[in-house]
């Protein structure tokens, strides 16, 4: 399904609201640990009304509180993530409803035929309750959730956001088996930025190996073959050496460079300075996924305006005073809500 992304003029006009309203999102600190991070309504009827004045669908989420072990970490992994949070309470109502509650929680389950006592159940309704998507039960994983969103989206005719597009295709690629090769050029540099353009590429990294200078490549061979990645790396002159311990991927990289050219992989010394072009830039210290972060740096070093991808939660925080130095060692969740809890 293609899918509108947000433009560049409609983000600007999200982000000066954000900063209209001085970092106008917040964090929950009295959440149980099953609702994760996300800000919740809990009146079915308010959330309705909500739905009809800002023309958004409502998030209803059935969650045993306080639940099961995968209710648990359905709050703390998933309803955590913070892009999924974002969208969430952007482009949605969000509703939540115990199912192991009586009173107006008990009339609600019965209302939609829920079950109590039961595993977090998602439902993505119109300003008059009845479902536009179809109900997300049994499956308690990131991309389950993320599909879920945009397909709700799609139903309610919004523009799907860059970087909510960007991290479903991360989600995507970290569930696959990918494979690993090495490149060298005069610049990793210059490899992490033209490398990390190629689609199917899900990480690179900049490093030094038998005394040369290479880029780390983590790849869905699904999406991108050896030979087009191979081909497309020299023809940037970033492939003057592979570097290999897949047989198939050896003989196909002999053809392309030489077979003098191509050898087995041997240690990697990391280099210091990873995504050069992004850590030099106003976006450093701003809290990315990995690959968000190397979609951004090939934007800067190729003199493209990276905003269109990142959030406007993101941009918020790129202009607001409290940003602190981002420790890539860091996770994006971590340097995230880190930077949120200073004061």
């Amino acid at each position: 399904m293609n899918l509108l992304r947000i433009s560049l003029s409609t983000l600007g006009l999200l982000v000066s609201f954000y900063l209209s309203a001085q970092l106008s999102f917040s964090v929950p600190s009295s959440n149980p640990i099953e609702l994760g991070k996300v800000n919740w309504n809990r009146d079915y009827d308010d959330a309705l009304k909500l739905s009809k004045e800002k023309g958004l669908p409502v998030f209803m989420l059935f969650q045993e509180v306080p639940g099961c072990a995968t209710c648990s970490s359905f709050g703390n992994k998933v309803l955590s993530q913070p892009f999924i949070v974002e969208a969430i309470e952007t482009h949605f109502i969000p509703l939540v409803i115990y199912n192991n509650k009586g009173g107006e929680d008990a009339k609600i389950l019965k209302l939609y035929k829920e079950p109590s006592w039961n595993n977090p159940v998602v439902r993505i309704v119109d300003e008059n309750g009845k479902d536009i998507t179809s109900r997300l039960a049994g499956n308690y994983s990131k991309s389950g959730v993320i599909d879920l969103i945009t397909n709700g989206m799609v139903k309610s005719n919004q523009l799907l956001p860059g970087y909510l597009s960007l991290y479903q295709e991360e989600v995507l690629l970290s569930k696959q088996d990918n494979k690993e090769l090495m490149l060298s050029m005069y610049c990793f540099w210059t490899g992490e930025k033209e490398i990390g353009k190629l689609p199917g590429v899900f990480k690179t990294a900049a490093g030094f190996m038998n005394g040369r200078e290479v880029v780390q490549v983590e790849y869905d061979p699904n999406l991108i073959s050896e030979k087009r990645l191979i081909s497309e790396a020299k023809k940037s002159r970033c492939a003057d050496q592979v570097y290999t311990n897949d047989d198939q991927t050896l003989k196909t990289a002999q053809k392309i460079v030489g077979k003098q050219n191509v050898s087995k992989i041997s240690k990697l010394r990391y280099d210091k300075d990873q995504k050069y072009y992004l850590k030099n830039s106003k976006f450093a210290n701003t809290p990315m996924t990995p690959y968000q972060r190397m979609k951004v740096n090939s934007m800067i070093g190729s003199g493209t305006n990276p905003e269109e991808i990142l959030s406007p939660r993101q941009l918020v925080l790129l202009n607001n005073k409290r940003l602190k130095s981002f420790n890539e060692k860091s996770s994006f969740e971590e340097a995230w809500y880190r930077l949120l809890s200073i004061k």
